[in-house]
């Protein structure tokens, strides 16, 4: 393994700061040539890194791997390839089914409330509040150390369940952070193990926690509180709006989390082909939009909302994966807890420490002392899968959806 030059680190840097303001003006105007030449010549840098890190090895292998150490890039395509084949027959069976789930939002909710309604799930969930706080940002985010984890939320002034499950979401990240060894800090035990672990902490407060029926008969009359005109809303309802599938949608960070996969499968396909040297840049748009047609029946009218929609690719190409290694997790770590605990009736209680603390035992203490495939083995009992995610998703939709 050789050393990247300085002079080439310092290109990089330079050509990403550069590109996230061209990638802005490009989305603005719906204007795709003038960032295709950028991505082009952030592929040739990247490229030109991969071949210092680990010469003679596949590019995008090592890029990957750069961003997802120790899951073998076989791997991830093996789980990419088991949901290609399980999630688009499943999302156009939802498609075509009568079954319309409860839609109950109408007009416009006040932000205030929104924040109120966010700070009072972190007080049900346990949030530690001496050790961090709630503010808002455009696009909600978790920061911090296992003294100090703070969460951001956003408010979406026609939908109150935006803000609540972001706020889940971000707990769950901030959930990991706290639960880090404060004897380990500043050490490899002290630290989480990857972005993708870190995502199935948020995932699973978000999706097998707060996406739950149990959750809302627990958490209903709290959300009542907080929202106005819904005091006829009913436990069923609520759950059935948190769980809605919108394959129509044409937005990764707004998708819902069955449909999510599919969009970051799309981006990982056409960024390994474009790092690879399959494709170029020029063909991206199409590529995208055929993509997005066989995947979810969809195509989008503009580039803004194709492959102009996300800021990732400013800076790299191999940064996705991540995304989906965490939901993948967090239903194996759902099945594998409730082998241990009767989680639902925990939650219709109220009661979330034993939840926080089997986590804390099998992921968050364990801080860097395994290799990720080593922890979920130690987690769970078994290698990495997306058996517990796919069952998970045709179990739960088929049962909204009649299927």
């Amino acid at each position: 393994m050789a050393d990247v030059p300085t002079e080439l680190v310092e290109e990089l840097t330079e050509v990403g700061s550069e590109n996230q303001q061209i990638w802005q003006e490009a989305k603005a105007e719906d204007d795709y040539d003038q960032f295709a030449p950028r991505l082009e010549r952030l592929r040739d840098l990247e490229r030109e890194r991969a071949g210092h890190v680990d010469p003679g090895t596949d590019p995008y292998e090592v890029l990957y791997e750069n961003s997802n150490p120790y899951i073998p890039l076989d791997t991830m395509a093996g789980i990419f390839e088991e949901l290609r084949a399980a999630l688009p027959p499943l999302i156009e069976a939802i498609r075509d089914s009568d079954t319309d789930l409860a839609d109950p939002w109408e007009g416009e909710y006040p932000e205030t409330d929104q924040e109120a309604l966010s700070e009072a799930v972190l007080d049900v969930l346990g949030y530690d509040r001496s050790r961090g706080r709630l503010d808002t940002a455009p696009h909600p985010f978790m920061a911090g150390t296992q003294f100090d984890a703070r969460v951001t939320t956003r408010f979406k002034p026609t939908d109150p369940l935006d803000a609540l499950t972001a706020t889940i979401h971000e707990y769950g990240h901030a959930s990991y952070q706290l639960g880090l060894r404060q004897d380990a800090y500043a050490t490899p035990l002290g630290e989480s193990r990857s972005s993708g672990v870190h995502e199935s902490q948020s995932r699973f407060w978000e999706n097998h926690i707060g996406r739950t029926k149990p959750f809302w008969e627990r958490f209903l009359p709290t959300f009542k509180q907080h929202i106005d005109g819904h005091d006829d809303l009913t436990v069923q309802e609520a759950y059935e709006a948190t769980n809605r599938i919108r394959p129509d949608n044409l937005i990764r960070v707004e998708a819902d989390e069955l449909t999510y996969h599919m969009h970051i499968i799309l981006r990982c396909e056409i960024g390994r082909r474009f790092i690879e040297g399959d494709i170029e840049a020029a063909e991206i748009p199409r590529l995208w939009n055929e993509k997005m047609d066989e995947y979810l029946g969809v195509v989008p009218d503009t580039d803004s909302e194709g492959c102009l929609q996300d800021i990732h690719w400013t800076s790299g190409f191999a940064a996705f994966h991540g995304y989906t290694i965490g939901s993948v997790l967090a239903a194996q770590l759902n099945a594998a807890i409730r082998d241990d605990l009767d989680v639902d009736s925990l939650v219709r209680e109220g009661e979330f420490d034993p939840i926080r603390e089997w986590l804390g035992e099998r992921v968050h203490r364990q801080g860097q002392r395994y290799t990720t495939p080593e922890l979920v083995k130690q987690a769970t009992g078994e290698p990495l899968t997306a058996e517990y995610f796919i069952e998970y998703a045709e179990e739960k939709f088929g049962d909204l959806y009649d299927l």
